[in-house]
């Protein structure tokens, strides 16, 4: 069921009426945002220092008090982003918010590792980089900033954020939540900030300031791009295309349930969300099927999924990005097709050339291929994938198929037999990302992700036996 448009606007109105008085009575510099890019990059050289002198258990109740703050704000924050940013769903915002208040690690994460030999001792330590530069997305603008807030803390870093102009008023008051938290938990204030009006030039300002050790871009391809260039470390989160697989072996109607569930989540903005689907002939019609048996896919015809091409795309061949996160009614009513609310997706048959088979839409309108066998689906799977290496999805019961493409499309996450989504953790085992770090080879980000190795050793025997 959907929340009431009514009431989530109603309820953004009353949450930006307490932060304009909040605002009014806090001092600007105790809420982690600032003027200037030097401003917060000093604020958060102080604030780094000062946590190091923390223990590692104030360290703990500081990110325990902000998994605590995340929550108690969800509702507020999720009904921001979407009415902010016109993307999502809001119950979807919600789930969001949870999982990575939740299932993002915390210093748990940062075992130290040691050998004993006949020459002595040998311990590894991971330490806290610094000051760390993160551009954060439109498209999960409260995750991202939970999700790497809590992994870089609990490292023992700093972090100066420059998000997406797009999602300003959502991120700035996440980061504000998220400040009042650790210090009221007695961590340093600036220890996460950011500027207020945050634009390209703050963002090209916190690239290039000497005093920031490390970058995090997540995003698209060209945001990656810049921060690689940088000649500082850099860990960037690009853009996906994750293809499904579905051959003859599997569950169908699982199949169906778990594609839909994970195209359709928040709008297909997330991007480990099936993309694209091919599916063997020889099942192809029975999951069409059961697609439409979930009650939350509508099958379009061939004319009908032409005017949504039309619509969606540019002449240029360019994703039309109006209708990017956009619930799926809003997309179809533009071209005079009225589904009920319990739609979540709209799926229709497209040939492999299809352009929203090779584009990343993040859109609820999702296209199924036909292929003759599991051969020329793993081709075309790893095909449309791009070399992201970024998620790709199987339904099948095949173990043997399953480690091909596996081994073939070689992407960062691999999901077989359930919704997209539980790659990064809800619903599936393991903790959760919303830093996917494809491009530079870290994975799903966590705490030891933001740090640098220190060996210390001892050359005597400290050995028992």
């Amino acid at each position: 069921m959907r929340t009431n448009p009514d009431m989530l606007e109603k309820l953004v109105q009353r949450v930006l009426e307490e932060i304009r008085k909040e605002r009014g009575r806090t001092h600007p510099e105790s809420n982690g945002l600032v003027d200037t890019v030097d401003e917060a990059v000093e604020r958060a050289v102080e604030a780094q220092r000062r946590l190091l002198i923390l223990s590692l258990e104030r360290r703990q109740q500081i990110i325990n008090a902000m998994r605590k703050a995340a929550l108690e704000n969800n509702e507020m924050l999720s009904a921001l982003a979407v009415r902010e940013t016109k993307l999502g769903r809001f119950e979807d915002k919600v789930r969001e918010n949870i999982l990575c208040a939740t299932k993002t690690p915390g210093i748990e994460d940062l075992r130290p590792k040691a050998l004993s030999g006949d020459h002595g001792l040998m311990l590894v330590e991971y330490a806290p980089v610094g000051v760390i530069g993160a551009l954060t997305p439109i498209t999960n603008p409260t995750g991202t900033l939970i999700n790497n807030s809590i992994s870089m803390i609990a490292a023992g870093n700093s972090v100066v954020f420059n998000p997406h102009p797009g999602a300003r008023e959502t991120s700035t008051r996440m980061i504000e939540v998220l400040h009042k938290a650790i210090v009221e938990a007695g961590g340093p204030p600036g220890v996460v900030g950011a500027v207020k009006c945050p634009t390209l030039e703050t963002a090209k300002a916190i690239i290039e300031h000497p005093k920031v050790n490390m970058l995090v871009a997540t995003g698209g391809r060209p945001v990656v791009n810049v921060v690689l260039r940088s000649g500082k470390k850099a860990i960037g989160a690009g853009a996906g295309n994750p293809p499904v697989l579905v051959d003859e072996t599997a569950n169908i109607r699982n199949a169906a349930q778990c594609i839909v569930n994970g195209a359709s989540i928040n709008n297909n903005i997330f991007c480990t969300s099936e993309k694209e689907v091919i599916v063997v002939e020889e099942i192809a019609d029975s999951l069409l099927k059961f697609f439409q048996e979930t009650g939350k896919a509508y099958l379009m015809n061939r004319e009908e999924a032409e005017r949504v091409t039309q619509l969606v795309v540019d002449p240029d061949g360019k994703i039309n990005t109006a209708y990017i996160g956009r619930d799926v009614q809003v997309i179809l009513r533009e071209v005079g097709i009225e589904v009920g609310e319990q739609i979540r997706i709209a799926v229709f048959e497209a040939p492999p050339s299809h352009p929203l088979v090779w584009l990343e839409q993040m859109m609820p309108v999702l296209p199924v291929v036909r292929v003759k066998n599991f051969d020329e689906g793993l081709k075309l799977a790893v095909d449309v994938e791009q070399g992201n290496r970024h998620t790709a999805v199987m339904q099948s019961t095949h173990v043997e198929r399953m480690t091909a493409l596996a081994r073939a499309i070689q992407t960062t996450i691999f999901v077989k037999n359930g919704p997209s989504y539980a790659g990064i953790g809800l619903g599936g085992e393991g903790h959760t990302s919303f830093t996917i770090a494809g491009p530079t080879g870290e994975g799903l980000t966590s705490a030891r992700t933001f740090t640098r190795q220190r060996r210390c050793t001892l050359v005597e025997s400290f050995r028992i036996i």
